[in-house]
């Protein structure tokens, strides 16, 4: 039952978060929704295989952890060097 309403829960914070990575005002709020995003999709994983007898498989939800961190900084990076060379972003 517990993992029922967390999963529950969790679904309607990604909503929220995805309709803020879409009407987000600029590229610092789309990319931050998106790592919050990215996050609850890593507890929603870990409370399926948790609640499914299967805690083993929580190493998946790591390694998608270990994926959306490097890709976050990754275009934290790439939106920084283009800021300082002077081009414009939305």
């Amino acid at each position: 039952m517990i993992y029922l309403l967390s999963s529950a829960l969790l679904l309607a914070a990604m909503a929220l978060t995805l309709y803020r990575a879409i009407k987000g005002e600029g590229w610092y709020d789309r990319i931050l929704a998106g790592n919050s995003f990215s996050t609850q999709i890593i507890l929603l994983i870990s409370v399926y295989f948790y609640s499914s007898g299967y805690p083993e498989y929580i190493d998946i939800a790591l390694l998608y952890a270990l994926i959306n961190y490097v890709g976050t900084l990754a275009l934290m990076n790439y939106f920084r060097s283009k800021r300082q060379s002077g081009e414009r972003h939305s």
